[in-house]
């Protein structure tokens, strides 16, 4: 396969998983964000719904017009993260109920993140990896809870909060992957990659650095 003719394709308009992306040196040819039903199965466990969601984004994406429009040496990322209580799903916050909710839940008590990256390569292949973090949360007063509602960081994130913005300041303790937490584990989306013949070392080499 020639180098330059290959391509990475995000199956997400997440700006919190370009960043991670850009981090490392790695920035998509294309966005493609697919929407799918997000929908839990009936007992389906938080990491079956993060692998499958994940799964689907990916598979989407490939029929999309604007992919096939790249041509050949179409490499498609996706990504989903559930946040678990047990077997219990937690949902994205869309209101001020839903997040309220789930940080009440949390509020000192352990719980799990699943993030799984999916990779669909150009010969077809699919490899899925579901990185699993434990995150304790201290208990949250009265204060921590209203000023971090009102702050609205919460909208549209997997168990009502953001980790990368005034969240991290409620972690005791986490034991896993930071960037997973965050939308994206980095070390198995590189391993991905590279398992799968796609040039990160010469990305890196070429990308600016990001400064962080």
């Amino acid at each position: 396969m020639v180098e330059t003719r290959v391509k990475l394709v995000l199956a997400s308009a997440s700006p919190r998983r370009l960043a991670l992306l850009d981090r490392i040196g790695l920035a998509p040819d294309l966005l493609n964000p697919a929407d799918v039903d997000e929908t839990p199965e009936r007992r389906e466990t938080p990491r079956r719904l993060s692998i499958r969601l994940a799964e689907a984004k990916a598979e989407k994406a490939s029929l999309a017009p604007q992919v096939k429009s790249l041509g050949a040496g179409i490499y498609i990322l996706a990504a989903d993260t559930v946040v678990g209580l047990g077997r219990r799903i937690l949902p994205k916050a869309e209101t001020y109920q839903d997040a309220k909710d789930c940080l009440t839940l949390l509020s000192g008590r352990s719980h799990w993140v699943y993030s799984t990256v999916c990779l669909l390569a150009p010969d077809g292949g699919k490899t899925t990896r579901c990185v699993e973090t434990k995150v304790r949360f201290k208990r949250l007063s009265r204060e921590d809870l209203e000023s971090y509602l009102k702050s609205e960081e919460w909208k549209g994130k997997a168990g009502g909060y953001a980790i990368q913005g005034r969240a991290e300041a409620f972690v005791r303790n986490l034991a896993g992957s930071y960037s997973a937490v965050v939308g994206l584990p980095l070390y198995e989306t590189v391993t991905l990659l590279q398992g799968a013949g796609f040039p990160v070392q010469h990305r890196w080499m070429t990308a600016p650095a990001s400064g962080l």
